[in-house]
């Protein structure tokens, strides 16, 4: 309902505009009248009405001079002027504050009615408008967390777009960053980010970011000043500044940048490398320290992970260049042929020492260097005509892993792991000795094959590891290990039950089995029948 306030000084005229017309009707209830232009300001202050009716003369106070006070404190406040007076100069003031209408006396119902569904529509008008702005500003509420962010993520790397109207952007968006100070970017990166981030839910990331950021930013405040955010997934970035002398925030900073790192394996239990950029003077300059944060932080392939990498870490002293020419070729060539990994080993020493020495290319270096050793292996295999399929995938998937590995050390154990292997291939192929290993294998299994024998068992039995005990005994007999272990069992089982002796449950327990039914599955997958159907048909 809006409310109506009446004032004026005839009393008849007051009962007659309350009582003989339907306010309901346009959802106006009548909350009070007065006399005069005090009386109607006191009681404007009381009621705070919507609209307000008035007469124009009246004693003490005329109407003109009421509604002019009341338009300086209450402007939304709908003001209808009635009077008996056709005067110019009243008309002109009605005007000047703004009124709704003017109605003369004696007042006519119709068109009152009129003026009062043309105010209504006007209020009904205002309220959707201030609704509609209450509702903006409440999804300008909800969503300044996300315009801070973008702002964030605009100034660190264009700066300030308008330097003038910089500081009113930076009250709207509630952020204390004074235009001239002393600035720092630091950049917050989660090691092995595809395994550890990529991996996850979308739910489960946005948790992770929530708390990697809740520990950053309640540290920053605790150290100096500034905001974290997300930059993208598996990183963040700081912008922090101080008002101490320089030489005492550097420790702040550097204090904070150990607590981060600290406090995310503590709580989180991730590994970060964390890049600290220079110091710089203001906001517009953000984008200088960014960009030294970022190389300070990517430079973590040769330093390693879960450190703090600052502007010293940067200084190179050699700038070798890139290059794998013939006679560097055929020394890995000739170790591999060899089937030797101790020059093999010591040629990769050499080439990742000086790979590191290149600080600016030298991981990109390093995956191109690492894929081309992979290249020549696949060649010398073929040429050799060893062939495994199963090695083949691995070496595929080999491929993908070196491109996600963060670290030069990384790529060097993957490139090493396979290298050696395509050695033990290589030399397994020239000595013969594959054949021999079969043999030791298929020993193994006719020994033992009545215990819970696995295939790391059998590995440890010949001295060798169970990846290429499987892969071996695949491609030299065309079954895995586990398929003539089986055999082996079913074998025995038969010969166990031609003697009546031996009751189901033992013969099951005597060749390796502890569950009767699977016992029983696999005894039918390999010979057709099950396990009593087989005795009843010796008997």
């Amino acid at each position: 309902m809006y409310k109506l306030v009446i004032v004026d000084d005839e009393p008849h005229v007051r009962y007659g505009l309350r009582h003989y017309f339907r306010w309901s009707d346009f959802h106006i209830e009548v909350v009070d009248e007065a006399d005069d232009g005090h009386a109607g300001l006191q009681l404007v202050d009381s009621v705070k009405p919507d609209i307000v009716l008035t007469d124009v003369r009246m004693l003490h106070m005329d109407g003109i001079r009421m509604s002019t006070e009341i338009r300086a404190k209450y402007p939304h406040i709908k003001i209808v002027f009635v009077s008996g007076h056709d005067d110019a100069d009243y008309l002109k003031s009605a005007l000047q504050v703004n009124a709704i209408d003017y109605i003369f006396k004696p007042v006519n119902l119709q068109e009152l009615e009129t003026v009062v569904k043309r105010v209504t529509d006007e209020l009904e008008e205002e309220r959707r408008e201030q609704s509609l702005i209450a509702d903006m500003q409440v999804k300008l509420t909800q969503s300044m967390p996300l315009l801070r962010e973008k702002f964030l993520m605009s100034i660190i790397r264009d700066g300030a777009a308008q330097p003038l109207r910089l500081q009113e952007r930076l009250d709207f968006l509630g952020l204390r960053l004074p235009v001239t100070a002393s600035y720092w970017v630091i950049i917050v990166q989660i090691d092995d980010s595809a395994d550890v981030v990529d991996v996850r839910s979308a739910r489960d990331q946005q948790l992770l970011a929530y708390a990697v950021l809740n520990v950053c930013q309640e540290l920053i405040a605790r150290y100096m000043e500034g905001y974290a955010f997300e930059n993208r997934s598996g990183e963040y970035v700081g912008i922090v500044y101080g008002h101490n002398d320089r030489e005492g925030v550097e420790d702040q900073l550097f204090l904070l940048a150990e607590d981060i790192r600290d406090n995310l394996a503590r709580w989180l239990k991730l590994s970060v490398t964390i890049g600290v950029g220079e110091r710089v003077s203001g906001l517009n300059a953000l984008p200088v320290s960014y960009m030294r944060a970022r190389e300070a932080a990517d430079r973590k392939w040769y330093l390693g992970k879960n450190r703090i990498i600052t502007m010293d870490s940067l200084e190179t002293d050699e700038d070798s260049p890139y290059r794998f020419d013939m006679s560097q070729n055929e020394r890995f060539s000739s170790a591999l042929k060899a089937g030797d990994p101790d020059p093999l080993l010591q040629e990769l020493d050499i080439w990742f020492e000086r790979i590191a020495r290149n600080r600016k290319d030298g991981f990109h270096y390093g995956r191109i260097f690492s894929l081309e050793l992979i290249l020549l292996s696949n060649r010398l295999l073929l040429e050799l005509n060893i062939n495994d399929r199963e090695l083949e995938k691995r070496e595929t998937e080999l491929w993908s892993r070196i491109h996600r590995q963060e670290t030069i050390r990384d790529v060097r154990m993957l490139l090493e792991e396979h290298l050696l292997e395509v050695c033990e291939r290589i030399q397994d192929k020239r000595s013969g000795k594959a054949r021999n290993v079969i043999e030791r294998i298929r020993s193994v299994m006719d020994q033992r094959y009545a215990e819970n024998l696995t295939v790391a068992d059998i590995a440890a039995s010949v001295y060798l590891s169970s990846t290429y005990v499987s892969l071996l005994f695949k491609q030299e007999t065309g079954e895995t290990v586990y398929e003539y272990l089986t055999k082996v069992r079913i074998e025995r089982a038969k010969e166990l039950l031609g003697d009546p002796q031996y009751k189901f449950y033992e013969v099951c327990e005597a060749v390796g089995y502890s569950d009767p039914s699977h016992f029983s599955k696999i005894f039918k997958k390999y010979t057709g029948v099950t396990p009593s159907s087989f005795r009843d048909q010796l008997t």
